[in-house]
């Protein structure tokens, strides 16, 4: 598998990105950075990773997603590639329009950081297909504007359609149905506030975020 991590001014999980990407794919990715227009050739993984790309200045992910990579992204997703957005990465896709709705600052105004517990949802998509529906896994969030909202419609046609993947288990900021990730229409793009790159070895102290990794390494082939 072929994988690429976008690195934005303001990334500070991009080496974690990478590192668990390597881990369970055995194969460095390519760190791509933000001002480029093309990702190389035959990438079939692209992860935008969290922090806080441009100081969040605007909204969150608001800059970065006008950074010029992001029409490479756009043409790897219509493509069929896998997209991957955690924490700030997620906050990007909603605001490219790769993914519907908005994260807004949480509904206690505070940074949240602790392990909690997520409810997986759809285990039918690439990201998830290691999983069971229903499973409850444990990973890490750490953020300040993760409360994911959407209007009723969209609300109503995310759950309709089996888009959301991971819902949290029990109120963690705020989020409408307790919304943790979710993918597009087509299962190939996925964005989510925690970070399943945080689980993936011993070290780490869980390993729940390894089969979302696993997942997309087996689909990808």
């Amino acid at each position: 598998m072929k994988s690429a991590v976008i690195v934005f001014p303001g990334s500070n999980c991009d080496r974690d990105m990478a590192v668990a990407l390597r881990e369970v794919t055995g194969q460095p990715p390519l760190m791509v950075w933000h001002r480029e227009t093309e990702l190389p050739e035959g990438i079939d993984l692209v992860a935008l990773p969290g922090g806080f790309s441009y100081g969040d200045y605007l909204r969150s992910g608001a800059m970065a997603a006008r950074s010029p990579v992001m029409g490479a992204v756009r043409q790897a997703a219509e493509r069929g590639a896998s997209v991957l957005g955690i924490c700030n990465g997620f906050q990007i896709l909603t605001e490219a329009g790769l993914l519907p709705g908005a994260l807004m600052r949480n509904s206690t105004i505070s940074f949240v950081c602790r392990d909690v517990p997520l409810k997986v949802e759809n285990s039918q998509t690439a990201f998830t297909s290691r999983y069971q529906a229903g499973e409850e896994i444990v990973i890490p969030v750490a953020h300040h504007d993760g409360n994911y909202q959407a209007d009723d419609e969209t609300l109503e046609r995310l759950e309709g359609e089996g888009r959301v993947v991971f819902r949290y288990s029990h109120q963690t900021n705020g989020s409408a149905h307790d919304i943790a990730g979710i993918v597009n229409e087509g299962g190939n793009v996925l964005g989510m506030m925690p970070h399943p790159e945080r689980a993936v070895e011993p070290a780490h102290g869980r390993l729940d975020g390894r089969r979302l990794f696993e997942g997309i390494l087996e689909a990808i082939g």
